[in-house]
Formats: structure tokens, C-alpha cells, sequence
């Protein structure tokens, strides 16, 4: 009985020493990808929820996301091959092809189709509108970014010219919230968990989406060099197939299954306030369907760009989108 007993223990251990070998295999068969993203936001819900869901791995990718603020700084972290693909606006695709680079960047993969910043007023305002704006200081964002353009775009759009105001891209991305609860400012457009945070300690009130506002444009969308998605089209796909899965979990679940599967990824969140921010970002429709960018969004992001003063020519739909793996709608 003894060696019976002996024997059994021996052969658990045996299987679980080659559970190990095998799981540790599976693990080296990924093909490890590095993504650097423009910002760590709960706008990106679905990606998180692809990361957290395990639906890189289901397509034999090891993905690590890593924060590289600032869209310029994804695509040159691009460009360097410092990273494999980069996650910002669509607009880095459009400088870096206007400015003649031969291995440009290509936008494969769409995300979010609205800006997701969020007007904050430093007095509740009922009933907002546009013309609310004129004559006050707004702390807009960075000269040239996609927060800054598009709500210079609406401005416009209800015929007001930044002159009407003191439309302000003096303020880096990271100081916009701490400048405004300085006294600065009457407007700050600030991406979520900010807006709320400024909400809660009675800073300033959410009057308005500038996605809404906007429109909608590939505002963040998933890039690399033509040469490494010729080069990889097995990544390339892979990649795709789980952000789809990723925009169809968000789709497909209520705020409460979502904020459960990515609460990991924003520690200093609060499960109630992660539940508030994805209800704001499902009542303006801020995700694509689809990862497939089509023509009008794109045109419309460059239009955005040219009213901003920041687009000379218009980049080719066909040059820098490439929706091979894509679903159309």
C-alpha cells in the first residue's frame, strides 16, 4: 500500500511537471508585440478588455502595452522600431507621409470614432451651447493634437473663429487638469477619469462631449511602418481579430461586465466612477463597430486638420488605411 501510495505521488508529479513544460511552450510559441499607446484612458475600454480576455494570446500574440504620451512621440517610437505598432490619432499617419517618409506609417485598425474629451466648465452651465464659448479662455491642448482640432473645428462649425476667444494650446497634455483647478482657465477639455475627478471635487462642470461635437473620425486608430505589415501580415491579423473581439465585448456587454473585466488596468479608479465613465463613453457611441476605417471618416479627420491650419495637402486614403483584415460595416 506504502509503495502504492508512493508510486501515485510520483506520477502527479510527473504530469505536472509536464503541464508545466507544456504551458511554458504554448507561452514561447507567442509572438511577443509591443505597442505603445498615446495615452492610458478608459476611452480605449475595448482594448484592455482584448488584453484582459486573453484574445491576443487566441491569436499567438504577447502583447505589452506601454504609455508613450503624446501622439508625436508614438510615431517616432514607430519609426525607430522601438516599438512594432503605435496607438494615437490617426493625423501622425498624415504628417509622416506629407513629410515624405518612404517606409510611412499605415493606419490598419480603427478603435474610437468621437474625441474623447469631455468640456468642463468652471460654472454649470444648463442648456449649453457653443456660443457659450465666445470671449472665454479655454485650455484646448497641445497645437497640432487632435483634442485642440477638433474642438477648434466646432467653433467653427457654429461660427465662432478662435479670435472669438482665447483658445489656449499653451498647457501640456499632463498639467491641463492641475492648471484648471489652479484658477486657470473658464474651459478645459480633459479625457476621462479627469473630467469626473474635477466633477467630484467641485472644480468645474461637464457641459459638453467634443466628440459629439466633432464628429466622427478614426480619432484613435492602430499603426506601423509598410514595411512591417508586409512584412508580418500574420501579426497584422492576428492583432485585428482581437481588437474586433475587443469593440464586440464592449458592444455586447453592459457597463458593470465591463468595468468588472478591465477595474485591473486602472487601480486608482473606483468600480462605481469606472461604471459612470463607460456609461459616458457608450451614450456618445465613442467605439467603431468595426476595425475597418472607411473613406468619409478619413477625409474628415484631414478636414478637421485643414481648418486647424495643420494640413497643407490631404494624405491618400488608399496610401495610408489599410483595411485588408478588417469587416467592413
Amino acid at each position: 500500500m506504502k509503495k502504492f501510495i508512493v508510486g501515485f505521488f510520483i506520477l502527479i508529479i510527473a504530469i505536472l511537471v509536464v503541464l508545466g513544460i507544456i504551458l511554458k511552450n504554448k507561452d514561447n510559441d507567442l509572438k511577443k508585440i509591443t505597442v505603445a499607446e498615446v495615452a492610458h484612458s478608459i476611452f480605449y475600454a475595448p482594448q484592455y478588455a482584448a488584453h484582459a480576455l486573453g484574445y491576443f494570446e487566441d491569436e499567438g500574440l504577447d502583447v505589452e502595452i506601454i504609455l508613450t504620451a503624446g501622439a508625436d512621440k508614438v510615431s517616432s517610437a514607430v519609426l525607430s522600431g522601438d516599438v512594432n505598432i503605435g496607438f494615437s490619432g490617426s493625423e501622425v499617419t498624415v504628417y509622416v507621409y506629407n513629410q515624405g517618409e518612404e517606409d510611412y506609417l499605415v493606419t490598419f485598425a480603427g478603435l474610437t470614432k468621437k474625441d474623447g474629451s469631455f468640456l468642463v466648465a468652471r460654472e454649470e452651465i444648463k442648456d449649453f451651447e457653443v456660443e457659450d464659448l465666445k470671449g472665454k479662455h479655454i485650455i484646448a491642448g497641445r497645437q497640432g493634437g487632435m483634442p485642440a482640432m477638433t474642438l477648434e473645428w466646432a467653433l467653427n462649425q457654429n461660427s465662432l473663429k478662435t479670435d472669438d476667444v482665447n483658445f489656449d494650446t499653451s498647457i501640456a497634455f499632463s498639467a491641463m487638469s492641475g492648471t484648471f483647478i489652479g484658477g486657470y482657465g473658464d474651459f478645459v477639455s480633459l479625457f476621462e477619469p479627469q473630467a469626473l475627478q474635477l466633477e467630484q471635487q467641485g472644480y468645474g462642470h461637464v457641459v459638453a462631449s467634443v466628440g459629439e461635437l466633432g464628429g466622427t473620425v478614426p480619432y484613435t486608430a492602430y499603426h506601423a511602418k509598410k514595411s512591417y505589415i508586409e512584412e508580418n501580415p500574420d501579426v497584422i491579423e492576428g492583432f485585428t481579430k482581437a481588437i474586433q473581439k475587443g469593440l464586440d465585448f464592449v458592444h455586447n456587454n453592459d457597463s458593470e461586465t465591463i468595468a468588472e473585466t478591465i477595474i485591473d488596468y486602472f487601480p486608482d479608479t473606483s468600480m462605481n466612477d469606472l461604471v459612470t465613465i463607460i456609461d459616458r463613453y457608450k451614450d456618445i457611441d465613442s467605439w467603431y463597430d468595426t476595425t475597418y476605417i472607411n473613406e468619409e471618416d478619413f477625409n474628415h479627420i484631414q478636414t478637421i486638420m485643414e481648418n486647424a491650419g495643420e494640413l497643407d495637402k490631404k494624405a491618400p486614403y488608399d496610401k495610408i488605411v489599410d483595411n485588408t483584415y478588417s469587416k467592413n460595416e
